[in-house]
């Protein structure tokens, strides 16, 4: 940090929790699409369960960004219901650019489609997060997801480590970097009215931040036999101040927990989806909530997934704001 309180331009990325090697799951599935080795199967009460939940995705709801931006109450209200009751909700009319989308999924198919060899040049090392592989595996009994993974710090850019950025499809780079920013554009909007919504200045959460850093990781989720005993990744809350997800428009994989159900999140075409995590649960001191998600296999179908995660700089340490701390105990007496 400088000496005016400012990080400097030239301070090293974060590497995060160091995770050991394991087989790569889409080549697995290559090379016999019916095996699924027992480091997979979870555990029969971890398992994914055959009761029809689905209808229940209808009820997350939906937030304009549009209306937002506009200053919109009804919608403001909406959005501070959908982060205490869901801790999710889906974004409509976000600004990000269908061409912008299209270009980052038609650019991540392709790199999945690339030979092992030629992946395995991004290949993440065992004390970075960055890099195609796999990230939290701590032990050898671990039981592991079925997904690949390719995580990338993008901003600020002097956390990139472009060694672990594929340089195949051809212009695949400038797609993240296009897409990344996009994105960006949307959490920080969706900032201002967080920032309304919890009683702030509209400027207040980005400030919290200090450096907004976000990380982004593009899950490949291959076809499993069994899909019924796996799980694409386990259940978890995000670490993030926000997460937002891009989802393929024909294939359903994500799963929330709402009160003790799990619950698909069905695409929407076009929009993006968006989570409290666990630093925004506790700026709202408890009033928004990071709950747990995790992802299943599909039968039939490959999926891919786009996560961007909003993160304050490390060395914020995390705390509610006074008035939030206040605000709880007045409304508890």
């Amino acid at each position: 940090m400088g000496s005016n309180g400012t990080f400097l331009d030239n301070e090293e990325a974060p590497t995060y929790a160091p995770s050991i090697p394991v087989p790569n799951v889409q080549e697995l599935v290559r090379k016999d699409p019916f095996q699924v080795p027992q480091r997979y199967v979870r555990k029969v009460e971890d398992r994914p369960k055959d009761t029809d939940t689905s209808y229940l995705s209808s009820f997350i709801p939906v937030i304009d960004l549009s209306l937002l931006l506009m200053g919109n109450n009804e919608e403001l209200n909406k959005l501070d219901l959908a982060c205490q009751e869901w801790g999710f909700f889906q974004v409509v009319n976000h600004g990000v650019a269908k061409q912008v989308s299209q270009k980052m999924k038609d650019a991540a198919a392709e790199f999945f489609k690339l030979s092992l060899e030629e992946k395995k040049k991004y290949a993440m090392p065992s004390d970075d997060i960055q890099g195609y592989g796999h990230a939290y595996v701590v032990s050898e009994d671990q039981i592991l997801d079925w997904s690949d993974a390719l995580i990338l710090l993008v901003h600020p850019s002097h956390y990139r480590k472009l060694k672990f950025w594929p340089n195949s499809p051809k212009g695949i780079q400038e797609i993240i970097k296009e897409y990344s920013n996009a994105i960006r554009k949307v959490a920080t909007e969706l900032f201002q009215s967080f920032s309304l919504i919890m009683g702030m200045d509209k400027e207040a959460l980005l400030g919290l931040h200090k450096q907004l850093v976000q990380a982004y990781r593009v899950n490949y989720y291959p076809p499993c036999s069994k899909p019924d005993q796996v799980l694409g990744v386990s259940p978890h809350s995000d670490t993030s101040t926000i997460t937002i997800l891009m989802q393929e428009d024909d294939v359903c994989g994500l799963q929330i927990k709402n009160n003790n159900e799990w619950v698909p999140v069905n695409p929407i075409p076009d929009a993006l989806v968006v989570n409290v995590g666990d630093v925004f649960e506790i700026w709202s001191n408890g009033k928004y909530k990071s709950v747990e998600q995790r992802a299943v296999a599909n039968y039939s179908k490959a999926r891919i997934s786009y996560a961007s995660f909003l993160f304050p700089h490390d060395e914020v340490e995390i705390e509610p704001p006074s008035h939030m701390v206040d605000s709880k105990t007045t409304a508890a007496l």
